[in-house]
């Protein structure tokens, strides 16, 4: 063999993992800092966020409460290796602590993540031309538009798709209705009924007692006569023409946004001086109900949006993918067989819309050329609504101005599906660490005596061999410290008082692989073997025995770490990673040294090699008594 080119190789892994340490991965700060790994909730204190649950305005059932845990709990592993806590208080509040400054983590985690597609029907006023069809290829800020890969069917001329990428995020309104445009009115889209969703026999969900008397207190708030006016209003009341047309409805420009959401949806709609501040401040799962037209906000204006006939739930997978034509970050969405249909047909109705429906005239609004647009709803915002240019049977995708991190958010959210309660905020918190610092130290402590108390043994047993014992301790530890940075910084993995506990476990393991190879090595010698013969002899024979000890370890380490959550699932991780690096260790370190040492003369010698007794013992025997070598 050519034990030279092994560590060559070796020598290129710390090459390429420590130039990923120091400049990959959003390695930012002084060279002390990018070596600093990221430490968990136990070691450094973190964050705790709290988040109340409803259910329909009522307390959520215990059943909800628990599929909600583990949805969010699933959210927080995508993350990385976390080790987060999330946990269940009381009947309706979940707490989810997350080591370091991760505010920007919590704050969305609990989004119920209801994604609905809706036939956009109305709109209040002009909203930007370029909000479905853009001159530039390149999508701006937040928004999203569904695209297909197979379009079914198409119209004489180039195949269709909703390629249109989608304009500036929500904005807010102010107190009145944007000016409006040169379009018809949205009158016919105010008033006239939407398509029925796609079970006939579903029923939009009542208001419950406690909404029905809020109701009844908003009606008391307005005064009976804005109240009347304001249901007999058939369409948006149209201020750019008369200014003053909007003082009758003064009274709800003063509604919470908890009132405005008991209000009929027309109302809402119809009223100008209810705004898209109010209508982003309804509480989370205003617009969820997939058998109820609902009102939002897109691009600064009002629209109506008809009953969702495509819903999160006829997802089958969702992934963050890279679009190789336009070089832009995309969720890609796979629908379920019922679902491909729900939304061929979707496309098919917004596609083959004449200018009698309501969506028709609405999407002439937005700057839809001649067809309707399906607007993409996940909780209250509209992503987007692009204009539908054909019929689309194929896998879909949701486009924007996406990176890595945010796309892989959305297709977790989707992936994991949707919370079935809703949550509003409580307080976020920053927590102790529940251990600290010394906690950490004495555990450092701990694996440098463990380490030491190795490397004594080792000299004192094996000498020269005990070096290379210690020399292969301390690069694998090199490589799990490499690791540990890297990962902490690219997949969130923690280092908590578990995970040390798992690293000096692998300690003994690899050990115990050093122990497996020197006595076969005695073995081989004992035989009658040279030093020089046995070292290959050794390898071969001690290798298999390595290897399966090895992948029994690493194969108990999986299954801990798939059935077991929190600290356990740390611990199984770093055992693991301890164990594979090991085995890198072995093939490009221990056995090319080896090969190295048993052509020197210490290596044969009784004293320096660490096989003393067993190399006395042969050169005492008589030369007949000798196994003949190969």
């Amino acid at each position: 063999m050519h034990p030279g080119r092994q560590l060559a190789v070796l020598g290129l892994v710390f090459v390429v993992l420590y130039l990923a340490v120091f400049f990959a991965g959003g390695a930012k700060g002084s060279f002390t800092d990018r070596l600093e790994p990221k430490l968990g909730l136990d070691l450094v204190g973190g964050t705790q966020a709290t988040y109340i649950a409803s259910q329909q305005g009522e307390p959520p059932t215990q059943e909800a409460m628990k599929t909600a845990q583990e949805i969010i709990e699933s959210r927080v592993n995508a993350l990385g290796v976390s080790e987060a806590e999330v946990v269940i208080q009381g009947n309706n509040t979940i707490v989810v602590s997350l080591a370091g400054e991760a505010e920007d983590q919590l704050k969305d985690l609990s989004q119920a993540a209801n994604m609905r597609f809706r036939l956009l029907t109305g709109v209040t006023g002009d909203v930007a031309s370029t909000a479905v069809n853009p001159p530039a290829p390149a999508p701006s800020a937040s928004g999203a538009a569904p695209s297909a890969s197979a379009p079914a069917a198409a119209p004489s001329g180039a195949a269709p798709a909703a390629t249109a990428k989608p304009s500036a995020s929500t904005g807010g309104q102010g107190g009145g209705a944007p000016a409006p445009s040169n379009e018809p009115s949205p009158a016919a889209s105010a008033s006239a009924p939407a398509a029925a969703p796609s079970d006939p026999a579903a029923a939009p969900l009542p208001l419950s007692a406690k909404n029905k008397a809020l109701l009844a207190d908003v009606e008391k708030k307005i005064g009976k006569s804005a109240w009347t006016a304001a249901e007999k209003l058939t369409a948006p009341v149209d201020l750019s023409t008369d200014p003053k047309a909007g003082l009758p409805f003064k009274a709800f420009s003063t509604l919470s946004g908890a009132e405005v959401n008991v209000l009929p949806a027309k109302m809402q709609f119809n009223v100008p001086t209810i705004s898209c501040d109010q209508l982003n401040q309804r509480p989370n799962g205003a617009i969820d109900d997939p058998n109820a037209e609902v009102v939002a906000c897109y691009s600064g204006a009002k629209v109506m949006l008809d009953k969702a006939e495509v819903l999160g739930d006829d997802i089958a997978d969702a992934s963050p993918q890279l679009d190789q034509t336009t070089g832009q970050w995309v969720v890609s969405l796979d629908f379920k067989s019922a679902g491909q249909t729900k939304w061929t047909e979707l496309t098919r109705k917004a596609f083959n819309a004449t200018s009698a429906d309501p969506c028709y005239t609405a999407a002439t609004q937005i700057g839809a050329s001649a067809h309707c647009a399906v607007a993409v709803v996940l909780d209250k915002e509209v992503i987007s609504a692009p204009e539908i240019q054909g019929v689309l049977s194929g896998q879909s995708q949701i486009t924007g101005d996406f990176n890595a991190a945010t796309a892989k958010e959305l297709s977790d959210k989707l992936k994991f599906g949707a919370i079935p309660v809703n949550f509003e905020a409580g307080p976020m918190q920053t927590v102790s660490a529940t251990l600290g610092i010394q906690q950490l130290e004495a555990g450092l402590i701990a694996a440098a005596i463990g380490l030491g108390l190795v490397a004594i043994y080792a000299f004192f047993y094996y000498r020269l061999l005990g070096s290379v014992i210690f020399l292969s301790l301390a690069l694998s530890a090199l490589l799990t410290f490499g690791a540990l940075v890297f990962l902490g910084r690219t997949m969130g993995f923690t280092l908590t008082l578990a995970g040390i506990a798992g690293f000096i476990v692998s300690l003994g393991i690899a050990a115990d692989s050093f122990v497996i190879y020197f006595e076969r090595l005695k073995d081989e010698i004992h035989e009658g073997r040279t030093p020089r013969s046995a070292v290959p002899r050794a390898w071969h024979r001690a290798r298999r025995t390595i290897i399966s000890a090895n992948a029994i370890t690493i194969l108990c380490a999986v299954v801990l770490y798939i059935v077991s959550i929190g600290a356990v699932q740390g611990f199984a991780f770093a055992m693991g990673l301890s164990v594979v690096l090991d085995l890198l260790v072995v093939f490009l370190f221990r056995h090319p040294i080896m090969t190295m040492f048993a052509n020197t003369k210490a290596f044969m010698s009784p004293r320096v090699s660490g096989l003393g007794r067993v190399l006395r013992t042969q050169s005492e025997e008589p030369a007949s008594s000798r196994v003949k070598e190969a």
